[in-house]
């Protein structure tokens, strides 16, 4: 897939997020890259892929003293994405698991809830 499509697919994972959530998002990018850095790799167990990351300060943690400060950023990462799906409909609903999955962090969501959620499992 053309990184324009995959890139169109993001968007519009985003716009499809509920508009209580799409409304409070602030201060954060949602960018493209095709594979994930070392540095971004930093912690992830052997074996798994990234295909996404959250990088910044959830809204959670955000205090008076928080402002003038560069946005933080969502990363989706199509390559491993592409390596994980089959079709472009597989590709397309592994985006929006992996942008609301990584939303739920901006929002100040755990990995360990996160899991759970996705697992179905109740609070």
């Amino acid at each position: 897939m053309d990184r324009e499509r995959f890139r169109e697919l993001v968007m519009k994972a985003v716009g499809s997020l509920p508009e209580e959530f799409r409304t409070r998002l602030e201060n954060v990018d949602v960018v493209v890259a095709d594979w994930p850095s070392q540095s971004q790799l930093a912690g992830v167990g052997r074996g798994h892929m990234l295909l996404g990351l959250y990088q910044g300060v959830p809204q959670i943690r955000r205090g008076s003293h928080y402002g003038l400060v560069a946005p933080d950023k969502i990363t989706i990462f199509q390559k491993p994405i592409e390596a994980k799906c089959k079709c472009e409909t597989e590709i397309t609903d592994e985006i929006h698991r992996v942008v609301r999955h990584e939303i739920a962090h901006h929002f100040g969501t755990g990995e360990r809830r996160l899991r759970q959620i996705e697992r179905g499992e109740g609070s």
